[in-house]
């Protein structure tokens, strides 16, 4: 991808005035040619092949509407089908991370920031952690606020920011919020968050894109960091 950043409004962001930085994790804190969802995507279609008794193609075509009406595939499973959310995140996310290397340009751009730094995803933290691991930033980070600590509530359900900003007692207005996914980034704009989107060749990456909630655009996370950190 083309390394170029682009700045989509005059919204200050630093290192000195932000006090807490948010960022996603899957195609976010990694890059997307690792392609570690198309595993997971494999992986819950055969979950709902199995669960619902359907081949392929249309346990595909479930996984995606749920995802889209519901935020998440499991949060669909959950209220339609009553799944129990451990045995499908154990399912789904016993992939191989092989194809993550360690991030030391990352790393360092990660020690940078002043503020805290926390981890806000739709996955599992036993997941994240074991990603973290992977790239070499693990100990970078002050907190994983996942599926579960939301009660499975995904993003992008406001009950679930306000969940994740009272936890770990954030103050949105001084917060940044990374994110591949353009849709979480509205309720975050709303809770008066600095946002920043991490474009990917993804078209669900896209989907709910509104240039009114995205302070920030970028195609490459290190080197926005390395630009924003310097002020």
């Amino acid at each position: 991808m083309d390394q170029i950043i682009r700045k989509k409004s005059r919204k200050k962001v630093s290192n000195s005035s932000s006090t807490a930085w948010i960022f996603d994790l899957d195609n976010t804190l990694y890059p997307e040619h690792c392609n570690l969802f198309a595993h997971i995507d494999i992986k819950m279609k055969a979950y709902i092949t199995n669960l619902l008794g359907v081949d392929g193609d249309q346990a595909y075509k479930i996984q995606k509407d749920y995802f889209i009406r519901y935020g998440t595939t499991l949060r669909g499973l959950i209220e339609v089908h009553g799944v129990n959310p451990e045995d499908f995140m154990h399912f789904v996310h016993d992939i191989d991370l092989s194809p993550l290397k360690q991030d030391q340009e990352l790393g360092r751009a990660l020690s940078a920031i002043r503020g805290r730094k926390f981890i806000f995803t739709n996955g599992e933290a036993r997941y994240a952690i074991r990603v973290l691991e992977k790239i070499g930033i693990e100990d970078q980070f002050d907190g994983i606020f996942d599926i579960t600590a939301a009660g499975h509530i995904p993003k992008p359900n406001e009950v679930s920011y306000q969940n994740f900003i009272d936890h770990f007692g954030i103050d949105p207005k001084n917060a940044v919020m990374i994110e591949d996914m353009a849709r979480n980034l509205a309720p975050a704009a709303a809770l008066g968050m600095t946002t920043v989107w991490v474009k990917t060749r993804y078209e669900w990456g896209a989907m709910g894109y509104d240039a009114a909630h995205i302070d920030y655009e970028t195609d490459h996370l290190v080197g926005w960091l390395s630009e924003t950190l310097q002020t």
